[in-house]
């Protein structure tokens, strides 16, 4: 954990619909002094919506060649690179060679966090996602978002609600190839 991080818990009750993945587990995020509210709440959302077994938050800023968000299987195999905010290129084109299967969340305009890939070499940028929300609703999360949390997420037909400290929001998930 980096020094001066702050640290966020998290009693999250998740009921994706659309994976049929039903769980309730704690997260304890820490959030290091250079990393935005929205990129925390973004990281825990893709957290959420990608949770399966053998899903981490690297150690963050400090690891330069993971991505926020992972998962390995029991082997220790690669399954998922997970993305947040706007990485460049280059790291698309890494995770994509190094897992199975690389997504990006973002809580930025995704046609602004996209430009920079166009005509980039990406291994495999077809299969690359990019998951954003509406404008304003990581904002709104942001607002309600305190040190202790309670937050309840369900996913029906890529539609998002979510209970965060008694606060009710909801948003689409907006998903769009990074090679379009």
């Amino acid at each position: 954990m980096a020094a001066g991080a702050t640290i966020h818990t998290f009693e999250v009750q998740l009921a994706d619909m659309d994976r049929g993945v039903y769980e309730q587990f704690a997260v304890r995020a820490a959030r290091h002094p250079s990393e935005t509210e929205a990129y925390l709440v973004t990281r825990l959302l893709a957290y959420c919506l990608e949770y399966q077994e053998g899903i981490v938050f690297s150690d963050g800023i400090s690891a330069t060649d993971e991505p926020a968000v992972l998962v390995r299987d029991l082997t220790g195999k690669l399954l998922a690179w997970i993305e947040i905010g706007a990485p460049d290129a280059a790291r698309l084109h890494t995770g994509s060679k190094a897992a199975e299967r690389t997504v990006v969340y973002t809580h930025r305009d995704p046609a602004k966090v996209a430009a920079p890939w166009a005509g980039a070499k990406i291994h495999r940028a077809d299969d690359i996602l990019l998951h954003s929300f509406d404008p304003g609703f990581v904002d709104a999360l942001v607002a309600v978002l305190e040190r202790r949390n309670t937050i309840t997420l369900t996913v029906t037909e890529r539609q998002l609600y979510v209970e965060l400290n008694g606060e009710h929001l909801s948003s689409a998930i907006h998903t769009q190839p990074v090679a379009s």
